[in-house]
C-alpha cells in the first residue's frame, strides 16, 4: 500500500522536517495550481514522470513555467534512449500517486528503488519548495535542503542538474497566437 498524506507528513516528521501544508482544491495543471492555491511562497514544482525504452524511471522536478526539452534531457541522465512519459498505471505502482497528483515526495513509495530523482538546480536555488503532498487537495513547503534529506532519507539519491530547457522558438503555434 502506498503511503497516504498523513504517514507522509509523519514520515517528514520523524526525520525531524519542519513543514507548512495548505489546503485547497484540487489541482490538475500548472494552470490550475497558479489560479487557486494563493500566495504561497518558494519555488513551486512541476514533475514529470518519464521513461526510456529499456524500462528506466525517471521524476524530474523542475519549477512550475519550465520548458523542458524532452529531445535532449536524456543526455545529461544517461538514459538509454530518448524519453517519453511513463504509463498512468506505472505512475501508480511505482510511486502510489494518480496524474495530476505527481509529486517530488512521490519516491516515498518507490521501495524497490526503481526510478532515479532528478532536481533541476534552478529549482533548488529557492530555499522552500513546493510540493503535493501524494494528493493535490494540498501544497505542503519544505526547505530545498530538506527535501534532499527527504529523498535520501528515502534511498534516492537525486541528482541535481541543469535541466535542458526548450526555448520559445521551440513551443508548438497554437491557435490565437
Amino acid at each position: 500500500m502506498p503511503l497516504s498524506r498523513d504517514d507522509l507528513l509523519a514520515r517528514l516528521a520523524e526525520l525531524g522536517i519542519a513543514t507548512r501544508t495548505v489546503e485547497h482544491p484540487p489541482l490538475f495543471t500548472v494552470e490550475d495550481s497558479q489560479a487557486l492555491r494563493g500566495d504561497i511562497p518558494g519555488g513551486h514544482t512541476k514533475n514529470l514522470f518519464l521513461k526510456d525504452k529499456k524500462g528506466s524511471l525517471f521524476l524530474v522536478v523542475v519549477e512550475e513555467e519550465t520548458r523542458v526539452d524532452l529531445k535532449s534531457l536524456h543526455g545529461p541522465l544517461g538514459a538509454a534512449s530518448k524519453l517519453s512519459f511513463g504509463s498512468a498505471e506505472l505512475l501508480e505502482e511505482v510511486l502510489g500517486v494518480k496524474p495530476g497528483a505527481v509529486t517530488a515526495f512521490g519516491p516515498v513509495n518507490d521501495v524497490e528503488g526503481r526510478v532515479t530523482v532528478v532536481l533541476d538546480e534552478e529549482l533548488m536555488a529557492h530555499e522552500a519548495i513546493n510540493c503535493h503532498p501524494l494528493e493535490n487537495t494540498a501544497t505542503t513547503t519544505i526547505a530545498s535542503t530538506d527535501l534532499v534529506r527527504f529523498l535520501r532519507a528515502t534511498g534516492h539519491e537525486p541528482l541535481v542538474l541543469a535541466v535542458p530547457r526548450r526555448s520559445a522558438a521551440e513551443e508548438p503555434a497554437t491557435a490565437g497566437s
